[in-house]
């Protein structure tokens, strides 16, 4: 069924990954969209982003997969070894792709933001624009700083763990700290170990640390530090390199040399939050989306996953139910929140499993590590990237 293009008028609030396919999605039933962001221009800033079976598939749907492949770098080798080089696991990603019909795929956040941006009709994303409130009534209103208003038949909040319509429609849940910081990096590096057309590379787990390395397309490797950290500690550290490479210093093969090749400017520190997940992410004509609804850690890989995967969700709801956008809003909320839900939680306990600190629990689980079959590494992530949208 196709939505007659009178019919309705969104408003996307936030120009991120949620945002934009969102957008995308809801442009492809014919629908009038509107994406308002609180930037005043493009940002090329941020780093790598994984994207695993589910989330390539979820672009297919979209059309877009393609374009990803050819941007971004398929993930063809993906290992976990100590922090000073010993092999624990050598993830079975060719199994993997031939089961789920891809590969995972890294790629620069910015250029996954530009192909899905540039999908869009022209004029659709508006610059500049934060927004103050919403007021609900037969429409939906959007009102802007300088008291602009932007009414429309129903909002989507898309932007981000720091959602103002988040707050707008739910009030303030607090963020949780993750117990790390997160210092990543891009650069143009080669080690004969991981070459290029390899793709894909390692982490390497440590005493309370993890570090990540892989290809991210166009000759380009992305790499990431996890730092147990207390919060605020490492946030404001002024050479953001300088501080890698103390914490990294006589770790494993290209650790050091893939952080000294990389331009202080590329490098950035964020402390990892989430929220404790809620049971509803909607209120009259309004709906969360992406990290707005349900912010989470980033140890499971699936942050921007779950936005493409909510887009398309909620684009086939409204479809479904163009003239009920209360019980497309329920069968929305019904089919994602305790998928989401999951993720959130699972990324905590992966999460602890990931920085463990006490020597003997470290040994434990390399051990167990070490001895997991291929097969049993594939089965117990089926669930997660196995998933189609």
């Amino acid at each position: 069924m196709r939505i007659p293009a009178a019919l309705p008028k969104t408003i996307v609030i936030g120009g991120g990954l949620g945002g934009l396919s969102a957008a995308n999605a809801l442009q492809q039933l014919g629908l009038d969209v509107s994406v308002y962001e609180k930037a005043a221009e493009p940002k090329e800033l941020g780093a790598g982003i994984v994207l695993a079976a589910n989330a390539m598939k979820a672009l297919d749907k979209l059309g877009l997969g393609e374009q990803v492949r050819q941007m971004g770098s398929a993930v063809k080798k993906a290992e976990i070894r100590t922090w000073d080089g010993k092999l624990l696991v050598d993830l079975p990603v060719h199994e993997q792709a031939k089961q789920y019909g891809t590969y995972s795929y890294l790629i620069h956040r910015a250029d996954l933001q530009s192909i899905l941006y540039q999908n869009l009709k022209p004029g659709t994303v508006i610059l500049g624009k934060k927004l103050i409130s919403i007021e609900q009534g037969s429409k939906i209103s959007a009102i802007f700083e300088k008291e602009e208003v932007v009414e429309g038949d129903f909002l989507i909040g898309a932007d981000g763990v720091h959602s103002q319509v988040r707050r707008l429609l739910v009030g303030s849940t607090p963020l949780r700290y993750s117990g790390f910081t997160a210092i990543r990096g891009i650069s143009n590096f080669d080690d004969v170990r991981f070459p290029i057309e390899l793709g894909g590379g390692f982490e390497a787990w440590g005493h309370g640390k993890r570090f990540g390395f892989s290809h991210l397309g166009k000759g380009r490797i992305f790499w990431f530090a996890a730092i147990n950290t207390p919060e605020g500690t490492l946030r404001t550290a002024q050479n953001r390199k300088k501080t890698a490479l103390e914490h990294f210093r006589g770790w494993w093969g290209p650790i050091e040399a893939a952080i000294d090749s990389t331009k202080e400017k590329n490098i950035l520190i964020h402390e990892i939050f989430d929220r404790k997940p809620i049971k509803s992410w909607s209120q009259g004509g309004a709906i969360l989306l992406g990290d707005a609804a349900h912010p989470m850690l980033p140890n499971l890989g699936q942050g921007g996953a779950q936005a493409i995967e909510d887009a398309i969700v909620l684009s086939r709801c409204i479809e479904k139910n163009p003239e009920n956008m209360q019980q497309a809003f329920r069968d929305y909320e019904r089919m994602r929140i305790p998928r989401t839900t999951q993720i959130v939680r699972g990324s905590r306990v992966m999460g602890r499993f990931m920085q463990l600190e006490n020597p003997a629990a470290i040994q434990f689980r390399n051990l167990l590590l070490s001895t997991m079959p291929g097969s049993i590494q594939i089965k117990r992530l089926d669930w997660l990237i196995g998933y189609e949208v």
